[in-house]
């Protein structure tokens, strides 16, 4: 059983930067990998970036709000942390962020990771 707990969500002017963290627990917590996901009023969830577990591989989502080359994903495992520094952000970036966790692979789709988070605020003004 692994519990999540996402902060560093909040209000932010457009070109500015937050980042999210994600603690998880568990002594196994290194060997999961994490994904952000996150959800705007009216539309459906969906995948933001994702790292494996002890191989620190990355994917980011490659979709038309991209958010390559603005959004950092990394771990510190001693920490049992995921961040998401999230910078450029634009109001379209305007969403409540998940993170979610399954074992050791890393995938793209809501359906595919075991647990989540409560979810952080993150509203960007223009």
């Amino acid at each position: 059983q692994v519990q999540l707990v996402e902060s560093g969500g909040g209000l932010v002017q457009a070109g500015g930067s937050l980042r999210l963290s994600c603690v998880g627990s568990g002594r196994t917590f290194s060997s999961y990998a994490v994904g952000w996901f996150r959800q705007a009023p009216g539309k459906e969830r969906e995948f933001v970036a994702s790292i494996t577990g002890s191989d620190r591989t990355r994917y980011y989502t490659d979709s038309a709000d991209s958010v390559k080359g603005r959004f950092t994903i990394s771990r510190d495992n001693a920490k049992n942390t995921v961040y998401l520094q999230m910078d450029s952000l634009k109001p379209e970036d305007t969403a409540v962020y998940y993170c979610a966790a399954r074992p050791v692979v890393a995938g793209m789709w809501a359906s595919e990771y075991d647990y989540w988070g409560q979810g952080t605020q993150v509203t960007v003004s223009s």
